[in-house]
């Protein structure tokens, strides 16, 4: 693996940085208190082909590698993770997978309008009794002939509400467990769809995140993506592609708090001389940073191993694991660093700590990522 970026990544990481730098900065305080969504960011970065980064130029994307993703929402999520969230959802998971099962007429009609961020899509997998165990789905997708007709509840949506386009996991034969699960894409102003309250969160309170209620929806045969049954596999596949960003998203997390704890560290004094003299806050910057690094590693080697076409399931859950917990470590001890003024939102790091907690849940959790993990180690 050559460890040296390309002139197109780095310009590509700098635009990103300054965008974040510039812009995302402004706001991110006041979005956060008033659970916001970010609406003329997510139009200005549409504009900087951030919606649609590894999609193919024939389908209106970016055209864009997996390290250049990597590296772009490190940037952004470094000041702001709720947009990293939404980045997150409508590259990794819906145009990922649109793109890589769908058919030409989906990608024509539903990938290249996504891709150029004229529309924004949620992926819908999570349900009330099926979070971790995505095998458990009870949304129903009764097949009707030349359409389905889906019953169900879908929870913890992010984007749920600003999307167009839905891409909706359910089961078409309970009896064959999780070989009868089929996806749909589904139009978000379908009759028979309606939003439960915006949820509350802890972090991340600028993407709008909602269940998803579904009665009698009628959704096209067209819009099913892959054979009969295909379904968990497809959610499953997405989800390793995902995980490669949401562990992105949460080295930038962490490395946006160790770089204001080394910045705070300079210029606060404590006993007559500055912090960053003092051997115990020292030597926290060093166990933060030396975590950071590992874990940007681990996200560039499994982007790599994608780019390279190569098997890359187990790096993207060893990536997304290993960031996300550090990710909750590093924002911690930055709070700690700050003392008092870490505690309170003006200074960024306990909204960088609130917004770490959930990289360790979503899209699989730390423990589903050790299973994932363990399984392809020990798997005969």
């Amino acid at each position: 693996m050559n460890f040296e970026f390309s002139e197109e990544q780095l310009m590509i990481q700098q635009a990103a940085k300054d965008y974040a730098e510039r812009e995302l900065i402004q706001d991110v305080l006041e979005r956060d208190a008033k659970a916001e969504y970010p609406t003329r960011h997510v139009k200005n970065l549409a504009e900087l082909g951030f919606m649609g980064m590894l999609v193919d130029h024939k389908y209106d994307g970016g055209g864009m590698d997996t390290v250049s993703y990597v590296l772009a929402m490190e940037e952004i999520s470094k000041i702001d993770s709720s947009l990293g969230v939404i980045i997150s959802v409508n590259n990794s998971l819906v145009c990922y997978g649109i793109e890589k099962y769908g058919t030409e007429e989906q990608k024509e009609k539903f990938l290249k309008p996504l891709a150029r961020g004229e529309k924004i899509g949620a992926f819908l997998l999570s349900e009330p009794e099926a979070g971790s165990d995505a095998t458990s789905q009870k949304t129903i997708a009764e097949d009707k002939g030349d359409h389905y007709i889906i019953n169900g509840i879908k929870n913890w949506i992010t984007s749920a509400n600003t999307a167009s386009t839905y891409v909706v996991a359910a089961q078409t034969y309970p009896e064959k467990g999780h070989h009868g699960i089929n996806v749909f894409i589904v139009d978000r102003n379908s009759q028979g769809i309606s939003l439960g309250p915006h949820e509350d969160k802890m972090g991340m309170r600028s993407s709008d995140t909602h269940s998803v209620m579904f009665t009698d929806v009628k959704v096209p045969k067209e819009n099913r993506i892959g054979d009969d049954g295909f379904g968990f596999t497809f959610a499953m596949k997405t989800l390793e592609a995902g995980r490669i960003g949401i562990a992105s998203q949460a080295v930038g997390i962490a490395a946006g708090a160790l770089d204001r704890a080394i910045k705070y560290s300079k210029e606060r004094k404590a006993f007559g001389k500055i912090l960053a003299k003092h051997q115990a806050i020292a030597f926290k910057i060093s166990d933060m940073a030396v975590k950071v690094e590992n874990a940007r590693n681990l996200c560039l080697k499994a982007a790599w191993l994608k780019d390279q076409g190569k098997p890359y399931g187990m790096a993207s859950a060893m990536a997304k694991q290993y960031a996300a917990d550090i990710a909750m470590e590093v924002t911690t001890e930055a709070v700690q660093i700050f003392g008092g003024y870490g505690y309170v939102k003006e200074y960024h790091v306990e909204r960088l700590m609130r917004e770490a907690k959930l990289t360790q849940i979503y899209e699989g959790t730390s423990e589903i990522q050790k299973i994932v993990i363990s399984r392809a180690l020990l798997r005969d």
